[in-house]
């Protein structure tokens, strides 16, 4: 990498094929997924570049509290009618290309990219691509309840021949509580560490080798220091795919 100086003294990042690098538009959702989205760009833009460096990125973001009439009504609709108002701001702020570090929004993936101004970066292929890259073949699924109940990403996944496996109902609703009640807040507990645990620990009886953490506050409370299965950080696996689209590297070259 190198820098180019433009006009008015702009400094632009470059790539080694001597295309400009792109500039990341993140259409955020909740607080604490999106600010971890946008902290592991800059951090592995620092560790890849140097020197502090990273793509340009916008970011915006409805409240989490107007998102939420939607996704409890299951109007998906309205809820790309608010990724689609992001994304036109994004666009004129400059961005090329965007990322949601959302996974429930992703169940109106179909009805919001084919009307964007820009391309997508879709977070379930970036999570089983990764899966298929580890060789993973049959990951339990942890997030919402609208994501482990939601054919999001059990159809990602079969695309890979890698199955998926949702926990009981009694667990997807603990989960679903401690996401909305705890993680989003920013609150991460010790019980709510356990209660994981536990649920992570019937899957991988049920014959899962890894687990998605595939609600982007997950990662805050979980990893793979303290979680009984490897872990697939939906979160860090999307900003890395697109600080690699940012910065031209084929996929599966890595950081």
């Amino acid at each position: 990498m190198i820098l180019l100086r433009r006009r008015r003294g702009e400094r632009l990042l470059v790539c080694d094929n001597g295309k400009m690098a792109k500039h990341i538009g993140i259409v955020a959702c909740s607080a604490e997924g999106a600010a971890l989205c946008y902290r592991t760009i800059c951090e592995e833009g620092d560790r890849q570049l140097g020197g502090y460096r990273h793509p340009e990125i916008t970011m915006h973001t409805h409240a989490l509290g107007e998102y939420m009439p939607f996704v409890d009504a299951g109007d998906w609709q309205g809820v790309a009618g608010l990724v689609l108002s992001s994304a036109g701001k994004l666009a004129k702020a400059g961005a090329e290309f965007l990322i949601c570090p959302d996974n429930t929004v992703h169940i109106a993936f179909e009805m919001f990219a084919p009307k964007s101004p820009l391309p997508w970066l879709h977070i379930a292929e970036e999570v089983a691509a990764e899966a298929k890259r580890r060789g993973f073949s049959k990951l339990a699924l942890t997030g919402t309840r609208y994501t482990m109940e939601g054919p999001v990403y059990p159809k990602k996944l079969a695309e890979r021949d890698i199955e998926c496996l949702s926990p009981s109902e009694s667990d997807r609703q603990r989960i679903n509580e401690i996401i909305f009640e705890e993680l989003v807040k920013g609150v991460f507990t010790a019980a709510a560490r356990s209660e994981f645990h536990r649920i992570i620990n019937r899957m991988m009886d049920g014959g899962c080798d890894a687990v998605i953490l595939g609600c982007t506050e997950i990662p805050l409370l979980i990893d793979d220091a303290t979680s009984p299965l490897p872990t697939l950080d939906s979160t860090r696996i999307l900003a890395r795919a697109a600080l690699q689209r940012a910065l031209d590297i084929p996929a599966g070259d890595g950081l």
